[in-house]
Protein backbone atom coordinates (compact mmCIF):
# COMPACT_ATOMS: atom_id res chain seq x y z
CA UNK A 1 0.00 0.00 0.00
CA UNK A 2 2.27 3.17 -1.16
CA UNK A 3 -0.90 5.13 0.06
CA UNK A 4 1.19 5.11 3.79
CA UNK A 5 4.34 6.97 1.92
CA UNK A 6 1.60 9.67 0.06
CA UNK A 7 0.91 10.33 3.59
CA UNK A 8 4.10 10.68 5.46
CA UNK A 9 5.37 13.13 2.57
CA UNK A 10 2.02 14.94 2.79
CA UNK A 11 2.00 15.30 6.40
CA UNK A 12 5.61 16.55 6.54
CA UNK A 13 5.11 18.59 4.01
CA UNK A 14 2.32 20.26 5.61
CA UNK A 15 3.82 20.81 8.80
CA UNK A 16 6.90 22.09 7.23
CA UNK A 17 4.82 24.60 5.38
CA UNK A 18 2.76 26.20 8.77
CA UNK A 19 4.50 29.47 10.08
CA UNK A 20 6.47 29.24 12.47
CA UNK A 21 5.20 32.40 14.65
CA UNK A 22 2.11 30.59 14.79
CA UNK A 23 1.31 29.36 18.58
CA UNK A 24 -0.46 25.61 18.68
CA UNK A 25 -1.46 25.60 14.78
CA UNK A 26 -4.52 23.77 14.35
CA UNK A 27 -5.00 22.57 10.51
CA UNK A 28 -8.84 22.68 9.58
CA UNK A 29 -8.28 21.38 5.59
CA UNK A 30 -5.36 19.93 3.32
CA UNK A 31 -6.65 20.42 -0.44
CA UNK A 32 -5.15 18.01 -2.58
CA UNK A 33 -4.88 17.55 -6.28
CA UNK A 34 -4.30 13.71 -7.02
CA UNK A 35 -3.65 12.66 -10.79
CA UNK A 36 -5.61 9.57 -11.76
CA UNK A 37 -2.72 7.53 -12.86
CA UNK A 38 -0.85 8.27 -9.04
CA UNK A 39 -2.90 4.96 -8.65
CA UNK A 40 -4.00 6.74 -5.39
CA UNK A 41 -7.29 4.88 -3.39
CA UNK A 42 -9.01 7.90 -1.64
CA UNK A 43 -10.22 6.24 1.51
CA UNK A 44 -6.89 4.29 2.16
CA UNK A 45 -4.62 7.17 1.70
CA UNK A 46 -7.40 9.31 4.64
CA UNK A 47 -6.90 6.38 6.78
CA UNK A 48 -2.98 6.39 6.87
CA UNK A 49 -3.09 10.53 7.37
CA UNK A 50 -5.69 9.86 10.18
CA UNK A 51 -2.98 7.43 11.86
CA UNK A 52 -0.06 9.61 10.81
CA UNK A 53 -1.48 12.84 12.11
CA UNK A 54 -2.37 11.80 15.62
CA UNK A 55 -0.90 14.21 18.27
CA UNK A 56 -0.41 16.87 15.56
CA UNK A 57 -1.63 20.16 14.24
CA UNK A 58 -2.90 17.90 11.31
CA UNK A 59 -4.53 15.91 13.88
CA UNK A 60 -8.44 16.90 12.93
CA UNK A 61 -7.68 17.99 9.03
CA UNK A 62 -9.98 16.54 6.50
CA UNK A 63 -8.10 15.99 3.15
CA UNK A 64 -10.17 17.66 0.44
CA UNK A 65 -9.43 15.73 -2.68
CA UNK A 66 -9.99 16.70 -6.77
CA UNK A 67 -8.80 14.17 -9.08
CA UNK A 68 -7.04 14.81 -11.90
CA UNK A 69 -8.31 13.51 -15.33
CA UNK A 70 -5.33 12.10 -17.69
CA UNK A 71 -4.55 14.69 -20.49
CA UNK A 72 -2.59 13.71 -23.03
CA UNK A 73 -1.40 16.34 -26.04
CA UNK A 74 -0.08 14.98 -29.72
CA UNK A 75 2.87 16.67 -30.69
CA UNK A 76 1.73 15.98 -34.43
CA UNK A 77 -1.56 17.46 -34.63
CA UNK A 78 -1.50 19.45 -31.53
CA UNK A 79 -4.75 18.35 -30.09
CA UNK A 80 -5.24 17.92 -26.27
CA UNK A 81 -7.87 15.45 -24.39
CA UNK A 82 -8.45 13.60 -21.83
CA UNK A 83 -8.50 9.99 -21.96
CA UNK A 84 -9.85 6.50 -19.84
CA UNK A 85 -7.86 4.04 -21.65
CA UNK A 86 -4.42 3.62 -22.03
CA UNK A 87 -3.22 5.65 -25.48
CA UNK A 88 -0.61 4.69 -27.91
CA UNK A 89 -1.92 6.97 -30.77
CA UNK A 90 -3.68 9.96 -31.32
CA UNK A 91 -7.45 9.55 -32.59
CA UNK A 92 -7.77 12.70 -34.66
CA UNK A 93 -4.24 12.23 -37.19
CA UNK A 94 -3.46 8.74 -35.61
CA UNK A 95 0.21 9.70 -35.28
CA UNK A 96 1.90 8.15 -32.49
CA UNK A 97 3.53 10.96 -30.59
CA UNK A 98 1.47 11.76 -27.78
CA UNK A 99 2.62 13.49 -24.28
CA UNK A 100 1.17 13.12 -20.64
CA UNK A 101 0.15 16.65 -19.56
CA UNK A 102 -1.60 15.66 -16.66
CA UNK A 103 -2.83 12.32 -14.31
CA UNK A 104 0.34 11.28 -12.45
CA UNK A 105 0.48 14.35 -9.90
CA UNK A 106 -0.14 14.47 -6.23
CA UNK A 107 -0.02 18.10 -5.05
CA UNK A 108 -0.91 20.05 -2.02
CA UNK A 109 -2.61 22.88 -3.28
CA UNK A 110 -3.60 24.98 0.04
CA UNK A 111 -3.56 23.79 3.70
CA UNK A 112 -6.20 25.42 5.91
CA UNK A 113 -6.01 26.78 9.33
CA UNK A 114 -8.26 27.11 12.09
CA UNK A 115 -8.78 30.85 13.81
Amino acid sequence: MHEMGVAQQLVQIALDSIPVDIKNPKVEKVNLKIGKLAAVVESSLTFCFEIITKDTALEKAVLNIDFIPVTVHCKSCGRKREVEEPVFQCPFCENGEIELLAGREIEIISIELAD
